[in-house]
């Protein structure tokens, strides 16, 4: 709680002087800022889908298809009145995070793009685990990038069209902590 205080407290000598260790623990699970009163809404839709790999004792390599994080979060939200703030944004968070702090290189150049990646691969792995079954030592991310329809008037592809993919990332596999899912 005394770390939150710090970091949403205005500019002190305590806060300054801790500033780097205050950052390393609200960030990113706490982060504040002012979206709610002031929202700066996404001009695309990604779509973020992760496979497995699993290595079989005899050496065999067995990589699962795409599994689609993005509508699970989707379909948490759908019908519930009271959708949790966690469904909603965990998972595009976690992706814009990793998007300042990597770039389009996917390179670690500090200890907090380290932090922000391994919170990444956790939700998915996580995610993954929670959904499918079978064991897996690996995980890698797809996010197909679509962008947001404009309405028919407004010369775009009318309602009920699916918009066409701008671009699609694949992100490198990424050990993990042996999941048994399922």
């Amino acid at each position: 709680m005394l770390l939150v205080f710090l970091q949403v407290a205005p500019p002190n000598p305590l806060s300054r002087q801790y500033s780097r260790q205050v950052n390393a623990w609200v960030f990113p699970l706490f982060e504040q800022n002012w979206q709610l009163f002031a929202p700066d809404p996404e001009s695309v839709n990604r779509q973020i889908s992760a496979r497995t790999m699993h290595t079989a004792p005899n050496g065999t390599t067995q990589v699962s298809g795409w599994f689609d994080l993005t509508a699970v979060d989707a379909a948490a939200v759908k019908h519930d009145p009271f959708p949790s703030h966690t469904a909603q944004n965990m998972l595009r968070r976690a992706w814009n995070s990793y998007l300042t702090t990597h770039g389009s290189d996917d390179h670690s150049r500090s200890q907090r793009a380290l932090m922000i990646q391994q919170y990444l691969r956790n939700i998915a792995a996580d995610r993954v685990a929670a959904h499918r079954h079978g064991a897996f030592e690996s995980i890698q991310l797809r996010v197909i990038i679509l962008p947001i329809a404009g309405p028919s008037a407004a010369g775009g592809p009318g309602p009920g069209a699916a918009p066409r993919p701008a671009g699609t990332r694949y992100l490198p596999w990424w050990k993990v902590a042996r999941h048994a899912a399922g």
